[in-house]
């Protein structure tokens, strides 16, 4: 397979979590995540740590043991640092960003093609080996042509201490910078980019289990640590299951495609939708 550009942040931008609350809901000691002080060109450090704990560093990671980390600190395990570098940690889940992997990847793209394929009567199989070459034929060439804080494929696992579990992907959701006019039109005059949210997909046997509210949890993180104060994303306008989804995310609907774009055929309206993050200071 051909080789893929780092589709990892860069250093400057640690990503701590620690304490992984299995099973925990939104707000319980076991899960809470802060972000930490920002620097001039130190970037930012998100800590999911118990809230009773005690004020640490950004340095430090709270409930790892001290030879691991030491071992993340100085950089002396790639693979180790990478395990516990987490965007966000909730409901039981965590999300980080891909690895940047032959298998992980095509795990990656089987998610959004199972989630995405519209089944057919009749060689249905044959349709899904189809798509799933294509959606991974995509994450393949925006992985290897977008640079590293242009475009991020985040995914979702179970926030288990079992080694096995780690190696299964329950969500993906995609993220991009983008300059689009249609949408810069909603937003002040002085934001001249944004982070795209697309391409959300949650395993078929693990949905309404918070995996998607976890990833959009992430999107946020990541809209902070690249400096970006606004999200957007595109929703069926029929879909309610969705739309409510994104607006207890925080996402506001701001304006609905144009009638005659959505008038043929099996063509659906879509509706755009904004979030304004909270950037710390």
């Amino acid at each position: 397979m051909a080789h893929l550009l780092a589709s990892n942040p860069s250093p400057s931008h640690k990503i701590v979590c620690s304490n992984l609350g299995y099973g925990a809901g939104r707000g319980s000691k076991s899960d809470s995540c802060r972000v930490g002080r920002k620097r001039r060109g130190d970037g930012l450090v998100l800590q999911c740590s118990t809230s009773t704990s005690t004020s640490t560093s950004s340095s430090q990671l709270p409930c790892v043991d001290q030879d691991v980390r030491l071992q993340i600190e100085n950089g002396s395990s790639g693979k180790l640092k990478q395990q516990f570098e987490y965007l966000a940690c909730e409901y039981g889940w965590r999300v980080r960003r891909l690895f940047e992997n032959a298998d992980e990847i095509r795990k990656a793209s089987e998610v959004q093609a199972e989630a995405f394929h519209v089944p057919v009567s009749i060689f249905n199989d044959v349709f899904l080996q189809f798509f799933q070459a294509e959606v991974l034929s995509g994450l393949l060439y925006k992985l290897k042509n977008s640079p590293p804080n242009r475009y991020a494929c985040l995914v979702a696992e179970p926030a288990k201490d079992d080694p096995d579990s780690a190696k299964q992907l329950v969500g993906v959701i995609d993220v991009t910078v983008l300059r689009d006019r249609n949408v810069l039109q909603h937003l002040p005059p002085e934001a001249e980019e944004y982070l795209y949210i697309s391409g959300i997909a949650v395993s078929k046997i693990l949905r309404r289990r918070k995996i998607a509210t976890a990833l959009l949890k992430a999107c946020d993180m990541l809209s902070i640590l690249w400096g970006f104060e606004f999200l957007a994303l595109r929703a069926y306008e029929e879909d309610l299951g969705a739309r409510k989804l994104y607006t207890n995310a925080g996402y506001q609907v701001v304006s609905r495609d144009p009638p005659w774009t959505s008038n043929w055929i099996g063509k659906k309206c879509r509706v755009l939708m904004i979030k304004r993050t909270s950037m710390p200071k």
